[in-house]
């Protein structure tokens, strides 16, 4: 079974996409900000990161971007979902290695086929 990350300060968020991930088949792990995003990456081996952009003490942009920087996890397909659509911030997640960006709020059911398209 691919073991999914999915970081986001909004329970609710988190709730409904680790609902929706599992019933596709996947193990999905939270967590509510990127200090907490880190400390999983470093416990489990995950086919896929989803990771919201504003988030209280680490974001999704500075957590993509350390992630980048390890030889370990800069391999892990990240998935950005948030309610930003500024070019220049969508530009600084793909520099950092981000494989897509979803704009809250989003279809579960988009979410799904995005993550299945990454996890190949």
């Amino acid at each position: 079974m691919k073991h999914v990350l999915v970081v986001d300060d909004s329970q609710t968020i988190r709730h409904e996409l680790s609902q929706a991930l599992t019933a596709a088949g996947y193990a999905v792990v939270e967590a509510a900000d990127g200090v907490a995003g880190l400390e999983r990456v470093a416990e489990t081996q995950f086919a896929m990161i989803i990771l919201d952009v504003n988030m209280p003490r680490m974001g999704g942009l500075e957590m993509l971007e350390q992630l980048s920087r390890d030889p370990k996890s800069s391999k892990i397909p990240i998935l950005m979902l948030t309610t930003e659509a500024q070019r220049s911030t969508i530009d600084r997640a793909r520099r950092a290695g981000a494989k897509g960006w979803l704009v809250k709020p989003v279809k579960l059911e988009l979410v799904v086929t995005t993550v299945t398209a990454l996890t190949q």
